[in-house]
């Protein structure tokens, strides 16, 4: 490294660097404490760290997504579409919206930063969200409420697909320490699963008791709160080095958006 770098100080940050990732430079080794042990009595920084992974993965899934797609065919029916081969084209849009805006977001993610996309994602999904919900209660069936319906579902999983999609699992890989990734990451993903099944199971279930239009404002309120919890307690990962993440959850304040300088990395190792 002193060959390629001439600057010592330099060179011991990109050292703690490597050693912090190791697992070398904290004096919690891999040996010292089990992983499972250490997730379910975490420290200020990994709690910090959990609420973030977990948290982002169940609001990317009790939004209503799932459920949005999954009865498409009958949020459309509701809005007057009769006609089969209608449905099927506009149930055909969806899909197409969703599968093309995740191509954007692979384009973005890097350019724009993980939570700018965060927040047009939250934000335009609880637009379209409320939207909905106001096309199947007041406008009604007609070709007006066909239209919005079209328009404002399409448009809630293009925004999906652009931001809390594809972001929440980027995040999750990004944020916690090596050595709890793998099984941090696979409670985020049980989180989210077992959150798409409720929706989806208990989606017509509601609708019967407070009508499909009631169920996407409460879809609404829910993905406003998301916008508050992206604000609140996502930090920006782009651009940052594993350690650079790891102080960003060290107090509260750094946790909530500060940013961290790569000297302060050194300080890190040498706390530990």
């Amino acid at each position: 490294m002193l060959k390629t770098i001439d600057n010592e100080a330099e060179v011991e940050e990109r050292l703690a660097e490597i050693l912090l990732a190791a697992g070398t430079g904290s004096a919690e080794k891999y040996e010292e404490k089990a992983v499972w042990r250490e997730m379910l009595s975490p420290s200020p920084s990994l709690r910090r760290m959990l609420i973030t992974g977990f948290g982002i993965q169940c609001f990317q899934q009790i939004t209503g997504i799932d459920a949005t797609v999954y009865y498409s065919p009958e949020i459309f029916q509701g809005a007057g579409i009769q006609d089969k081969s209608k449905l099927l084209a506009a149930t055909v849009a969806v899909g197409v919206s969703k599968t093309a805006f995740i191509l954007v977001a692979i384009f973005l993610i890097d350019k724009l930063g993980r939570k700018p996309l965060l927040y047009v994602s939250t934000i335009g999904m609880t637009i379209c969200l409320f939207s909905i919900g106001v096309t199947l209660t007041f406008i009604g069936q007609g070709q007006v409420g066909i239209a919005m319906a079209i328009l404002f579902v399409c448009s809630n999983v293009a925004f999906f697909s652009v931001g809390i999609g594809p972001v929440c699992w980027v995040l999750t890989s990004e944020i916690f320490p090596l050595r709890l990734r793998a099984q941090a990451a696979a409670l985020g993903a049980v989180g989210n699963r077992v959150c798409s099944g409720l929706v989806a199971m208990s989606f017509l279930s509601v609708t019967r008791a407070i009508s499909v239009g009631g169920t996407f404002f409460v879809f609404s309120v829910i993905s406003a709160i998301s916008v508050l919890f992206v604000y609140a307690l996502v930090p920006e990962t782009k651009g940052k080095s594993l350690e650079q993440i790891e102080l960003l959850f060290k107090d509260e304040h750094e946790w909530q958006g500060s940013e961290v300088e790569l000297g302060d990395v050194v300080h890190l190792v040498q706390k530990q």
